[in-house]
């Protein structure tokens, strides 16, 4: 093993490693939308007419989170 094979090596790993924390931090930024989504596909098949989300969210610190 040569010095250029090491670096090359060490190289493609860190080019991977930041492929893999930006993928997380995507998923992670997306996650508050998803769950948002989720909780209002939740509330149209229990065929409730509640608070939209937005409101949900926007008031959630104040108030604590919702009973169920």
């Amino acid at each position: 093993m040569t010095w250029d094979d090491l670096t090359l090596g060490v190289l493609a790993a860190f080019g991977c490693l930041t492929l893999l924390l930006t993928q997380i931090s995507e998923v992670l930024s997306k996650l508050p939308q998803v769950i948002r989504a989720w909780r209002r596909v939740r509330q149209e098949l229990r065929g409730g007419t509640g608070a939209s989300c937005e409101d949900d969210a926007a008031g959630a610190g104040e108030r604590g989170p919702r009973p169920h």
